[in-house]
């Protein structure tokens, strides 16, 4: 295991999860590590294992593109205290992989979440 990289380490404890066959998913930051390329393969891996097995996963990510990628709804959540600020649902047909990205519903929905986080940004630094 120690001779292993972060994207192997990543399927492992992504296969480990699986393995017990839990009714949910729950994924804090798994691809937050690694580099581009190897993000965006494991983003498609996973895209492809949940299109089969439709498993309710809670996929935790700072990343805008990943979020809108990956989810159905996105919950954008307040600075301290960490409150749901809004749910956003992501009307994205399946299937989807990386070149969704280049699809203007995608733009349309990652600028709105942008602009919602960065809203809060702004709240905070007053």
């Amino acid at each position: 295991p120690k001779e292993l990289s972060g994207g192997m380490k990543q399927r492992v404890a992504i296969a480990r999860a699986y393995a017990n066959n839990p009714e949910v998913l729950l994924m804090d930051e798994p691809f937050g590590a690694l580099d581009a390329q190897t993000r965006a393969q494991l983003q498609t891996e996973l895209l492809k294992t949940w299109e089969q097995e439709k498993k309710t996963c809670f996929f935790i990510t700072h990343d805008v593109d990943e979020a809108v990628l990956l989810a159905q709804r996105v919950v954008i959540m307040s600075a301290r205290p960490g409150r749901i600020k809004r749910v956003v649902d992501i009307d994205i047909p399946y299937p989807r992989d990386q070149a969704t990205k280049n699809d203007p519903r995608f733009m349309e929905l990652k600028a709105e979440i942008w602009n919602e986080v960065y809203q809060e940004y702004l709240e905070v630094r007053k």
